[in-house]
């Protein structure tokens, strides 16, 4: 029964994606939402039913840690990149520090002064929103903050979290681009793919076919050297140093197979990765589950890490648009800093854009590598406040 369990919950998460891709292609409604939206929504849907398969929680764990490594080469196999890129990494990622310090000392002083440990909170805040949540469980060690106030700090940002993707996915990048006034680095035509990609968008159905599933396996055989690579390299380093090394190699690797013509050239190793997007989206919606939140006890707390995204959202928007940074690499910027590097492939696949996905991964291995330092700093800097 267990076993029928577990295959019964994987091929949901499996098959799901294809049937929102099949949903979205027949209806142009659905389609205008987009996948990723769909799939949230199924997500958070399951995650909050009266009842659940104990089996869940284990591929709920599995899947992202799958999908992630393995995407993240794929998609960036068919890229071409420039000089320009390492200048513009430097601009966002400064803009986005800028961005997160300013929102949260704003954010303290207006509701974090009436929480409990609410310095303490802010440090941790400031390390998730530049990091992520390992930066976020470092710093609650560090500060040695109650577990119970670290557990609503994760459960809300769910909240936020999915409120934040909400407001990018159905009108904040067609607003940040026309607000820009000027040519981002969207994709929008053969030329520019050219430019940037060789490789062009399929229908999943040629998978199938001899050449498909041929091509198909060569992609996966290159990712899972990549992703084997990475991580041996990474396993060497200290725990804390992990996952910024692993995503770091992943990164490197990829975008260093991206030269060799042979592997530039696979049609459709960015499908295959969007497809692994998908199933990470479902699966990360899925752990929502909101009867656990306390709402009414928390809204200082609420309140405190909305306005800690949604105003750096804004002023980073701002110092972006000042410093002549486009508004899609201004936007990747940000989920990179708000929701850390996993959740970078999944927008640039909602911007329809390739071209931002290293400037997005880059970005984030930065808020990585220095969110911890930048936390304890923040600490002690809303303590004289």
């Amino acid at each position: 029964m267990i076993i029928l369990n577990y295959a019964t919950i994987l091929l949901f998460f499996l098959l799901t994606p294809w049937g929102v891709m099949w949903l979205c292609r027949r209806f142009p409604i659905l389609d205008k939402i987009g996948p990723i939206m769909l799939l949230y929504a199924i997500g958070l849907g399951v995650g909050n039913l009266p009842f659940k398969l104990p089996e869940m929680a284990t591929l709920q764990e599995l899947l992202p840690n799958i999908a992630i490594p393995l995407a993240i080469p794929m998609m960036l196999f068919g890229c071409r990149f420039t000089s320009k890129d390492a200048a513009r990494q430097i601009k966002v990622a400064l803009s986005g520090f800028i961005a997160v310090a300013l929102a949260v000392m704003g954010g303290y002083l207006l509701f974090g002064r009436h929480i409990a440990e609410g310095a303490e909170v802010g440090g941790i805040i400031s390390g998730m929103y530049t990091g992520g949540t390992l930066n976020a469980a470092a710093l609650q060690a560090i500060f040695n903050v109650e577990s119970r106030t670290f557990v609503l700090i994760n459960s809300y940002d769910i909240i936020i979290s999915f409120l934040y993707f909400v407001f990018l996915f159905s009108c904040g990048i067609k607003l940040f681009r026309k607000l820009y006034g000027e040519k981002t680095t969207a994709i929008t035509t053969q030329s520019d793919s050219e430019e940037f990609c060789e490789n062009t968008s399929n229908e999943y159905g040629v998978f199938w076919s001899r050449k498909g599933v041929k091509e198909l396996y060569k992609i996966i055989c290159i990712t899972i050297i990549i992703a084997a690579i990475s991580g041996g390299v990474a396993i060497l380093l200290p725990e804390n140093w992990f996952m910024v090394v692993f995503i770091l190699m992943l990164t490197t690797l990829g975008v260093a197979a991206s030269f060799i013509k042979s592997i530039r050239t696979l049609e459709r190793s960015y499908d295959t990765g969007m497809y692994l997007i998908y199933i990470f989206s479902l699966a990360i919606a899925s752990m929502a589950d909101f009867s656990t939140l306390d709402i009414a006890g928390g809204l200082n707390q609420i309140a405190f890490m909305s306005f800690a995204v949604f105003v750096s959202l804004t002023i980073h928007a701002i110092v972006c648009r000042l410093m002549r940074v486009d508004a899609d690499s201004m936007v990747i910027s940000s989920v990179a800093f708000i929701n850390s590097p996993p959740f970078v492939p999944m927008v640039s696949a909602a911007m329809r854009n390739k071209s931002v996905l290293v400037t997005g991964l880059s970005v984030g291995i930065i808020g990585y590598a220095v969110g911890n330092h930048f936390g304890v700093l923040m600490a002690e800097l809303l303590r004289l406040l």
